[in-house]
């Protein structure tokens, strides 16, 4: 990948060479299940690095062929959307610090180089737009990623605890917060909940991520009963829906 630095890390991994995975999936070097987590990069105009959270659909979890490529969901006029549209791919990685997540998911964070050092894998895609669509006044774009190079960065043994699990949900719960099609106090008594649970299960690392979480969302002073501007998600678009995830999936 010409973007990144191939002797920065001395743990790299060796490149993707398109073979299949367990999965099905051609070219990816994890499995995945379902609706897999993850963080992609996107280059921008100002050519920086755009990174926002992405849910990544295997086939199976879509009733699709096993060899049919992963798809993707981007919901409203987000960074991704349009740097998908404009440069065709992006970078995307699998990270297993929740501070990172919270940053892409919740705030603009550009970076110079597309790959987290936290990443433990990354795989360079090619997209294509598929299928588009609205849902609860909010547009939505399906894509499909193919591989064209990957790397494992790491293969060190990654433990999780209860919090880690709850940062992420908390994420989803806070980016939905302005959408008519959501009930607010619902919203907040998930946020309440998945407070509650990084506090009492999480590490320093989950709690730090919560934190940024409530500086970036403001749940906290909504629930409260004070306005709160409500901006959230892939720089602030307020559209309350989590790229790659599906409006009813959460």
């Amino acid at each position: 990948m010409s973007d990144h630095d191939p002797d920065s890390d001395d743990d790299r991994g060796e490149s993707g060479d398109g073979d299949e995975n367990d999965n099905g999936a051609p070219g990816w070097p994890v499995d995945l299940a379902g609706v897999t987590e993850s963080v992609v990069a996107t280059l921008g105009p100002n050519g920086l690095w755009n990174l926002a959270a992405l849910g990544l659909h295997a086939p199976e979890h879509d009733d699709r062929p096993a060899d049919a490529p992963v798809r993707a969901r981007t919901w409203g006029r987000t960074r991704t959307r349009r740097n998908f549209t404009e440069r065709g791919g992006g970078v995307v990685q699998f990270v297993a610090d929740p501070r990172d997540f919270v940053d892409a998911a919740a705030t603009v964070r550009e970076e110079r180089e597309p790959v987290l050092d936290s990443a433990d894998a990354w795989v360079e895609v090619e997209v294509e737009r598929v299928d588009a669509g609205e849902r609860g006044g909010t547009e939505w774009v399906d894509w499909h990623l193919r591989v064209t190079d990957a790397a494992v960065e790491r293969t060190a043994v990654r433990t999780i605890n209860r919090g880690f699990g709850a940062v992420i949900d908390a994420t989803v719960a806070a980016s939905r917060l302005d959408v008519p099609a959501y009930d607010t106090g619902e919203l907040l008594a998930r946020l309440r909940y998945f407070a509650d649970v990084v506090d009492r299960c999480g590490g320093p690392a989950e709690r730090e991520a919560f934190e940024r979480l409530r500086e970036a969302s403001g749940w906290e002073s909504r629930d409260h009963g004070d306005d709160a501007d409500g901006e959230y998600r892939d720089g602030g678009r307020g559209d309350g829906h989590r790229d790659g995830d599906d409006a009813n999936g959460r």
